[in-house]
């Protein structure tokens, strides 16, 4: 029977799988931690008490990005090149989703709706992380391997999507709130197709390495087409909500260590 978990598992189990899987996700996180330490870096005068916590944010990816790293390490595998079809961050910059990197590689400062742009794009993209790794949570929490970089990850997650929200609201109290929306329908509707797309793609790579057979193979990319025709149709609505969270200020202060992923 196909699952998340029986997929994973899977993954874990082969060196060649994991060797990709694990050189995405740490190239991904990578780019993302770049990507925020330049926004702090470029934070207009107005908004300057919020470079702090996106220089948190950026943080805790590259933090994720040397845990990924780590685990390649513990078995003795280099990082291989990321297929570009699997480029998440990349694709979705080609839409024109966030903020573009020919922007942040200038020494000029954001403007105010720059922030809200950033703030949007992360608030869907931070879900997607969120949910994936709560799903890996409740699977491989306890993995001897993976379980502790698992635990980490997810729970920096929650607090970078609990971040968005009560950044996001604070901004629409001050009048933002028109663009907010905008904006997160906009990236909500092509994060969907871009996951869609390297969804397809790791599973064709993943399908190769671990040999799997052509049904199987059909039936993983049917069921990733029918995840995209539910949220086209009404999934990504979750996506754009905003509430206020649980957690408050939850990227105040310094990021938390990650012992023994140096």
């Amino acid at each position: 029977m196909l699952s998340a978990r029986s997929l994973f598992q899977e993954i874990v189990d082969s060196d060649d799988a994991f060797q990709l899987f694990c050189s995405i996700a740490a190239s991904g996180e990578s780019q993302g931690g770049w990507e925020n330490a330049r926004i702090a870096a470029l934070v207009p005068d107005g908004m300057r008490d919020l470079a702090p916590k996106i220089a948190r944010h950026g943080a805790d990816e590259d933090k994720h990005g040397r845990i990924f790293r780590a685990l390649l390490r513990k078995r003795g595998l280099p990082a291989v090149p990321v297929p570009p079809e699997t480029d998440y961050t990349m694709l979705l910059e080609r839409r024109g989703i966030g903020l573009a990197h020919e922007k942040l590689r200038r020494d000029e400062p954001l403007g105010e709706e720059d922030i809200v742009v950033y703030l949007a794009h992360s608030r869907v993209t931070e879900q997607r992380a969120a949910d994936q790794m709560d799903m890996l949570l409740r699977h491989f929490g306890r993995h001897p391997e993976v379980g502790r970089a698992v635990k980490v990850i997810s729970h920096d997650e929650d607090n970078h999507l609990a971040y968005c929200h009560e950044e996001l609201l604070r901004l629409a109290r001050a009048g933002h709130g028109r663009t907010i929306h905008r904006l997160l329908r906009e990236s909500a509707l092509a994060e969907i197709a871009v996951y869609r797309d390297v969804s397809l793609a790791v599973m064709d790579h993943m399908g190769r390495l671990l040999r799997w057979p052509a049904p199987k193979a059909a039936a993983l990319a049917a069921g990733i087409r029918g995840t995209y025709a539910y949220e086209r149709f009404s999934g990504w609505h979750r996506m754009i909500a905003l509430r206020q969270p649980e957690r408050t200020d939850p990227l105040g202060g310094s990021p938390l260590p990650a012992p023994g992923f140096a």
